[in-house]
């Protein structure tokens, strides 16, 4: 019965998606295109498909020869409107992935603003204008067009394979990924089979106009979440550790299969998405870490954790000291990085070109 409910709510969910989708390509809901480059990097998934280190990963290729900004709604922040993301910012003011991307990335202009339209312009307007824009989380929203359309999809749960909500997880049907430029399959295995990337190739039905790539999550080495602190470093994973993995985000399970490659002892403690803590939350923590029987253990957490927890000047002692985050980063398989970046550059340096010639006649 649950079952043929939850279909239900599909397909009025499907209906209401379509009808959206098919007002923006009448042209009766218009899309905004601007002449400062864009690049949009999004799923039609909920969660946990790596948006944010996808979008670290083109920062971090272009911010060394242009001025780069970010730009997404600030997921669950308690602000509206338009707000520039400063390292002194509160999770509650502008959400935890801007703020995550704000203290890797200081240099960045890093903005949150649920209207990307008002927050383009709002970026222009700024005495020291971006020269590209990168989009997190903005597939669906198609009151901007993008000049790079980035789709992300999980290796382990592909687009084609899903349903759409309540059902399922898609925001959307999987037929729409004809929008995309570029298609991303994520958290593929490092060692992944030509026969695998044959039949998600055919599975996603890639068109002549658009790029496939397959990614992997690299991990770093586990750094105190408190670092105000001089006596903690950043550490390994060593065989005998027992770890406290505490998570709140969509789908850990990635994750947790890496710590397993080092210790066989994990104990999870999983929240919701972008789950604000409370010092009750710190407590709970606590407590498990101290039933814990083993005298070589630690708690690990995410990087989009770690910008929530350190909020917490109350944390208790045992927090402070033994909890670490691991970041993480992206690469890209069969030696396509280069492509890829080739790709974005070249998108990036000939609008830019373009944006500024535009800028000069406005000028004159």
């Amino acid at each position: 019965m649950k079952y043929l409910f939850l279909k239900l709510l599909s397909f009025f969910y499907g209906f209401g998606a379509s009808l959206r989708n098919e007002l923006f390509n009448l042209k009766i809901l218009t899309s905004r295109e601007f002449d400062v480059p864009v690049i949009s990097i999004g799923n039609i998934t909920v969660g946990g498909t790596g948006k944010t280190p996808h979008a670290e990963y083109i920062a971090e290729l272009l911010k060394s020869n242009f001025k780069v900004a970010t730009l997404s709604r600030g997921y669950k922040r308690k602000t509206r409107g338009f707000y520039i993301v400063e390292a002194t910012s509160k999770v509650k003011q502008v959400g935890d992935e801007p703020l995550q991307i704000k203290l890797k990335f200081n240099e960045l202009t890093v903005a949150v603003d649920a209207n990307r339209v008002r927050g383009i312009e709002k970026l222009m307007a700024l005495p020291l204008k971006p020269e590209v824009i990168l989009l997190d989380d903005a597939f669906q929203h198609r009151y901007v067009v993008p000049g790079i359309n980035i789709l992300l999809t999980d290796y382990n749960h592909l687009i084609t394979k899903d349903s759409l909500l309540p059902y399922g997880r898609l925001r959307e049907f999987a037929s729409n990924k004809s929008r995309a430029s570029i298609i991303i399959v994520t958290k593929c295995p490092p060692e992944l089979k030509p026969i695998d990337e044959r039949i998600i190739t055919k599975d996603l039905e890639i068109r002549p106009y658009q790029n496939l790539y397959f990614s992997k999550i690299d991990y770093g080495k586990l750094i105190p979440v408190f670092s105000d602190d001089v006596s903690l470093k950043s550490v390994e994973l060593v065989e005998g550790l027992t770890v406290l993995m505490v998570t709140g985000i969509a789908n850990p399970s990635t994750l947790k299969d890496h710590l397993m490659h080092r210790s066989h002892d994990i104990h999870e403690m999983n929240f919701p998405d972008h789950h604000q803590y409370s010092l009750k939350d710190l407590d709970r923590i606590t407590a498990k870490f101290n039933s814990l029987s083993s005298g070589k253990k630690i708690i690990v957490t995410t990087e989009k954790d770690m910008v929530r927890f350190r909020d917490f000047e109350a944390a208790s002692e045992i927090i402070r000291k033994n909890m670490y985050y691991i970041p993480l980063k992206i690469s890209f398989l069969n030696n396509a990085g280069n492509e890829f970046d080739q790709k974005i550059l070249k998108y990036v340096r000939e609008n830019k070109s373009n944006f500024s010639l535009y800028s000069k006649r406005n000028r004159v």
